[in-house]
């Protein structure tokens, strides 16, 4: 996706953020049988939108560009990481826990299967008879 430009009309195309769209019918609804004056309920709508939408363009003309590089680089460091101390570190431990597997199940095979044998040979001698 390097080099590529940012989608202008869909700018949430994975629906991230789906859960945080907020539209006045969603905050404000009047029941039956009450009813504010209709350019109250229009003129609250417009106050609305507008509210919304000029915090969130001065939220984001501030701090936009801050927080999207503050985000970018806590998203390098965390690959940086994973490339160059967390991988290889699995790595290093898969080899040597399957050395370490290898040395202690031969050590166990030595030690404890000739006296497994030796039980199972005394067992299998045992005859049970019904009378």
């Amino acid at each position: 996706m390097a080099g590529q430009e940012p989608d202008l009309d869909n700018r949430d195309p994975n629906d991230l953020n789906s859960h945080v769209q907020v539209m006045f019918d969603d905050v404000f609804g009047e029941p039956e049988g009450v009813k504010s004056i209709d350019c109250i309920w229009k003129n609250s709508y417009s106050c609305f939108e507008c509210g919304k939408n000029l915090c969130y363009k001065i939220m984001t003309t501030l701090c936009g560009l801050c927080i999207a590089l503050e985000w970018g680089c806590e998203f390098a460091m965390l690959t940086f990481h994973h490339v160059w101390c967390w991988t290889p570190c699995l790595r290093d431990f898969s080899i040597t826990m399957g050395c370490a597997q290898k040395f202690y199940g031969t050590c166990l095979n030595c030690c404890i299967t000739p006296c497994c044998e030796a039980f199972g040979s005394v067992f299998s001698k045992i005859k049970i008879q019904k009378s």
